[in-house]
């Protein structure tokens, strides 16, 4: 298992693609400005930025093996492998929301890390926006990641748009999307740490990503279309993104 992980690790930066590292970075700006965290007048964000994109290639590491082999033969000791596939629309819940926890938990560390420093005490804005630049820094590795991917087994150029239309953007339009989910749950996860309801944020946030990721398993039961889970997923981020925002412009009441 181990030299898979190291395998799997080496092939997250392997075969980068110019296009899809600078979209990732674009789209990471994109969303980033619309929380306009101070990198200003609080240089040390940067560091928050950084610690999250680290954290990224860990995690999703961490998930596609000790995690996901783990549910795997723990599914295995209870039920035979006819029963796990025929209830794999119910079975893969548990194990996505388990997925969403250790990737929220990656980006939520930057975020910990500085909420202890400050002896637990910080305003719930500036948690919310030290979530916002942890989540962008994880969302654009990842991003990257699933661009280079996209453009390398798509063999992706504008001819393929003339041809397949909307569906030789869904790529971009997915990571787009995904990115900024990756965002505002951390934003939100931050914010509830401030507050002192840190627990429940963060099983808040990794419902966003339930929600988000089990679209796969929709389109797997042709319960909806490839274009029906593109649209889903880019609503559900603006429906979290607003109340991220919506969250960074309210007043703290004293």
């Amino acid at each position: 298992m181990i030299q898979q992980m190291l395998y799997f690790f080496v092939y997250f930066f392997a075969n980068p693609s110019v296009l899809g590292i600078s979209l990732a970075v674009v789209f990471g700006v994109i969303w980033l400005a619309c929380y306009r965290p101070p990198f200003i007048t609080n240089p040390w964000l940067w560091a928050v930025f950084f610690g999250g994109a680290i954290l990224a290639p860990i995690a999703i590491v961490i998930t596609s093996f000790p995690v996901g082999i783990g549910i795997g033969k723990l599914y295995s000791y209870f039920w035979s492998q006819q029963t796990i596939q025929g209830w794999a629309w119910l079975l893969s819940i548990p194990s996505i929301f388990i997925f969403g926890l250790v990737w929220e938990g990656a980006k939520l560390l930057p975020v910990g890390v500085y909420w202890w420093r400050k002896n637990r005490e910080i305003e719930p804005k500036l948690g919310l926006l030290i979530g916002a630049v942890a989540g962008a820094g994880f969302g654009i590795l990842q991003a990257q990641w699933a661009l280079n991917y996209f453009i390398r087994n798509s063999n992706w150029n504008w001819q393929l748009v003339q041809v397949e239309g909307f569906s030789a953007l869904t790529g971009f339009w997915e990571s787009f999307f995904v990115l900024g989910l990756n965002v505002a749950s951390t934003a939100l996860a931050g914010w509830g740490v401030a507050k002192g309801w840190g627990w429940k944020f963060y099983l808040l946030a990794g419902f966003v990503y339930l929600v988000t990721n089990y679209n796969t398993v929709l389109m797997h039961y042709e319960l909806v279309s490839a274009t029906q889970a593109q649209f889903i997923i880019a609503t559900w981020a603006l429906i979290v993104v607003g109340v991220t925002l919506w969250l960074r412009e309210r007043k703290s009441k004293v």
